[in-house]
């Protein structure tokens, strides 16, 4: 879907406020309401707004610690690869999960208490999830860039 400016318009509004009022949201962009309205839609519709969430802080919740883990499996023979996926949407502790290239094939984002939490996560998930030879963990010392947003451009034509 090509964007235009009004489009962008839209999107930057979102990624500050998603709970923005449709009105309010039409009034910044210089849209009526009715043709504001028709503009999210289609942006849903496409693809381009995957959805509407609330960030919530892993430290306010008690999970103090991030773990970045780097996954090696056995292969990358399709079968290998669906059933590791499956294992680990499971896992509850996983913030977010990539398939990578490079010299390993997943990494994932483990939000734990603390470090015990972590031992745990790893002897009772990670360790028994199919196909994995290969788990490498880093300990986020802190925070730096978490953004939920993106820089938009118009694309040119």
């Amino acid at each position: 879907m090509a964007l235009d400016r009004i489009d962008i318009a839209i999107l930057e509004v979102l990624q500050k406020d998603g709970r923005i009022s449709n009105s309010a949201l039409a009034e910044q962009v210089g849209l009526s309401q009715s043709a504001c309205s028709r503009r999210l839609d289609n942006l849903e519709k496409s693809g381009v707004i995957k959805g509407y969430h609330a960030r919530l802080s892993n430290a306010a919740l008690g999970h103090g610690v991030t773990v970045i883990v780097h996954i090696s499996l056995s292969g990358q023979f399709e079968r290998t690869l669906s059933e590791f996926e499956a294992a680990v949407q499971r896992c509850p502790n996983v913030v977010s999960c990539h398939l990578m290239s490079g010299e390993y094939d997943y990494i994932l984002r483990i939000a734990a208490r603390d470090l015990q939490d972590y031992e745990r996560i790893h002897k009772e998930w990670l360790t028994g999830m199919p196909h994995v030879i290969k788990i490498n963990s880093a300990f986020a010392l802190r925070e730096v860039v978490d953004r939920t947003g993106m820089g938009l451009k118009p694309q040119m034509a």
